[in-house]
């Protein structure tokens, strides 16, 4: 350590510095995040018209994206399709050892565990986030938040802490509405594809619906929607460079909350399955 100090063995040096400036981004990360959550009830009460206006921005859309419905269209995609893909792996894995019958069971298992939990979050760090990140990168270098502390407003909790919350409490219907599509699909592509008995695929998706897992699995959207959020209002709060950084700033959110999304579901999987996995093979 001291040869790295004095000049020696530059490599070494750089290394140290590279890990220094890690551990200090990890910290300026975590502060921004404290500071983002704890503003939350002053930007519901204060900015209440704000968050109101962007938890329509983030459902249906501006501008062009509002043709096609916004956010809510394109995760309704995304895990309508999801669903039946997963119906059609399904009806064609268990057909070839003869359980056929039991797509229903696995289409409310994969569905609600699984498949819409990040599919969902997927589309949200692609959609919101992405916009998210842009939109304040572009304030940000345009020096309209410095604008915006010279006036004595405060920039987190009117630019961040706004967005966190339209983000969260956007997220329950669409979540809804990715969770219903996924089911649809399912049910169409073995019924209506497959030629499957309604009765049968019915009573094996209801046997296997767990009422909790579907709580759960609003709880990891709402972390999830949390996760991301949060770091792409980050990136995008603190971009810099011109236009060239703000795509690069996008970029490095993007990459970052699909991770996140991944992990969330990791971590939540094994806390609440982990152990017995709350499945009961019956029916």
């Amino acid at each position: 350590m001291a040869f790295a100090l004095t000049g020696r063995f530059r490599g070494t040096r750089k290394r140290i510095g590279k890990f220094s400036n890690s551990i200090d981004g990890i910290g300026e990360q975590a502060l921004f995040y404290w500071r983002a959550v704890a503003w939350a009830p002053r930007a519901l009460i204060h900015y209440r018209k704000e968050t109101i206006r962007l938890i329509a921005e983030i459902s249906m859309g501006t501008g062009a994206l509002a043709v096609i419905g916004g956010t809510v269209v394109i995760v309704g995609f995304l895990t309508l399709f999801a669903g039946g893909t997963i119906a059609v792996q399904g009806y064609s894995s268990l057909g070839n050892i003869g359980v056929e019958a039991l797509t229903g069971f696995f289409a409310a298992f994969i569905n609600v565990r699984i498949a819409a939990p990040v599919i969902a979050g997927i589309g949200l760090a692609a959609t919101i986030g992405a916009g998210s990140t842009a939109q304040l990168g572009a304030m940000r270098v345009s020096e309209e938040i410095d604008a915006l502390e010279t006036m004595a407003i405060p920039s987190i909790p009117y630019l961040v802490s706004t967005r966190v919350m339209a983000g969260m409490i956007a997220i329950v219907p669409l979540y809804a509405l990715a969770v219903v599509a996924s089911f649809i699909a399912s049910r169409f592509a073995t019924v209506v594809l497959y030629g499957q008995s309604p009765g049968v695929y019915d009573h094996y998706f209801s046997t296997f619906l767990i009422p909790t897992d579907i709580l759960w699995s609003f709880g990891q959207a709402i972390v999830m929607a949390l996760a991301v959020m949060l770091i792409h209002t980050y990136y995008g709060y603190n971009a810099s460079g011109g236009p060239v950084g703000v795509g690069v700033a996008v970029g490095n959110a993007v990459r970052t909350s699909l991770i996140a999304v991944v992990t969330v579901t990791l971590l939540i999987s094994l806390a609440i399955y982990g152990g017995s996995g709350n499945f009961n093979l019956s029916g």
